[in-house]
């Protein structure tokens, strides 16, 4: 990432800068990197002591032996090889490491807290001056406070959290907090953590940190985020056809989005979510799928019978729904659209049947009448149920008929 400084005051650049330093002088290690060459183009890495630790979506690394401090960089290879390509489990889900970060260590005798986390109604700050690897066990030692949406964070606001703090650094640390808050609202994170950071020659520096970006606000933070990539979540590895879709996606203007649920679910859809999960069958639902931005019939043919492929695997003899269609579009063509999904119904008629598929659509917006028209149609020809609404009917109600008619007809 790299944050444009022009916005901030003198000690936000300052701040933004050393974030940025921070990033520079961590060095990832994968399984092609050959590190010989490595040193060669970083000497630090070989004339400090390091730090090396996974550099991936999960917690708890030092607890786990997942973190090495003042190793040189023959130890570090050590390290690094033992553990790279190895399997973990972490809060539940499994996965292979497959990226560490080497940082120069930094020697401290502090380690504080902070963590600043967004939700519907505006922002926690939390601190605590006993941070580190213990910072769970030392939880009742975390001071929070809450900001509300487009409140300023105040000298009063702030205060609580520094109340406590030795008078020779209460200033600089509140400092640190109050422009650490403005990046995270001005570079749209919805999560920041340092955990620890510590003060060098009476500076905050980040000896560990992690942080999510509200993937929506690229349109307007791309020049501010440079080239950023969004990881899978730990564990996660896309299927084949997610992978298809993916790809798909790349290649249009349209928005085409699929991941599979449960393979074994019952209700599938070709909307946007729907309501399943709020009904209280979530454990049902198959997947989750988007298409909109007017994608065009061939590129909706192609989605199409992705997903119904995957919503008619391995038919066991009960009863599924597929929910088509979504809101009311503000400048998809609906019947050109549906001309796509026609298609790959057509296709997939037989494995529709073999699944006990009944279909349930609803939308709205330009030319709706017609391709709802299509729809009805096309059950006819086809032999396979299809139940059609319009923008009289709600999403909820329509995914309150798809539940109700799996659970009768079971």
């Amino acid at each position: 990432m790299h944050p444009s400084y022009m916005n901030y005051d003198d000690d936000c650049i300052s701040i933004s800068f050393e974030l940025r330093l921070f990033s520079l002088f961590s060095h990832k290690i994968n399984q092609t990197t050959d590190l010989n060459e490595q040193v060669e183009k970083e000497p630090w890495l070989s004339s400090e002591k390091v730090v090396v630790k996974p550099d991936m979506l999960f917690g708890k690394r030092g607890k786990s032996g997942l973190v090495a401090l003042k190793l040189d960089f023959a130890e570090v290879a050590t390290f690094v090889k033992e553990r790279l390509g190895k399997e973990v489990e972490m809060s539940g889900c499994k996965g292979p490491i497959t990226t560490f970060i080497v940082e120069p260590f930094v020697p401290h005798n502090e380690e504080f807290y902070l963590n600043v986390v967004s939700d519907r109604l505006g922002c926690s700050i939390s601190f605590s001056e006993c941070g580190g690897i213990e910072i769970e066990e030392n939880w009742d030692k975390v001071k929070t406070i809450f900001l509300p949406t487009g409140a300023s964070l105040t000298p009063e606001m702030c205060a609580p959290l520094v109340a406590t703090l030795p008078l020779e650094i209460k200033a600089e640390i509140e400092e640190f907090i109050k422009v650490i808050f403005t990046l995270f609202q001005d570079l749209d994170f919805t999560f920041l953590e340092m955990n620890p950071f510590t003060l060098v020659d009476g500076r905050p520096y980040p000896l560990d940190m992690r942080g999510e970006l509200d993937d929506t606000a690229a349109f307007k933070n791309f020049k501010k985020w440079g080239d950023i990539e969004f990881p899978m979540p730990f564990g996660r590895v896309m299927s084949p056809t997610e992978s298809f879709i993916h790809g798909l996606d790349e290649k249009t203007s349209a928005s085409l989005k699929f991941t599979v649920l449960n393979p074994k679910g019952r209700i599938w859809t070709m909307v946007a979510g729907g309501g399943v999960g709020d009904l209280g069958y979530a454990s049902e639902l198959g997947n989750y799928a988007e298409y909109s931005g007017a994608p065009k019939e061939d590129e909706v043919l192609q989605y199409a019978k992705v997903v119904i492929d995957c919503a008619t695997a391995n038919p066991d003899g009960k009863s599924r729904a597929l929910v088509i269609g979504g809101g009311i579009a503000n400048f998809t063509d609906v019947a050109a659209t549906f001309n796509g999904i026609i298609r790959a119904l057509k296709e997939k008629e037989a494995k529709l049947k073999a699944a006990r598929m009944h279909i349930f659509v609803r939308r709205g917006g330009l030319n709706y009448q017609n391709g709802l028209a299509k729809m009805r149609a096309l059950g006819d020809e086809i032999g396979v149920p299809i139940e059609v609404y319009g923008p009289e009917a709600t999403m909820t109600g329509i995914c309150k008929e798809a539940i109700q008619y799996i659970t009768a007809a079971a």
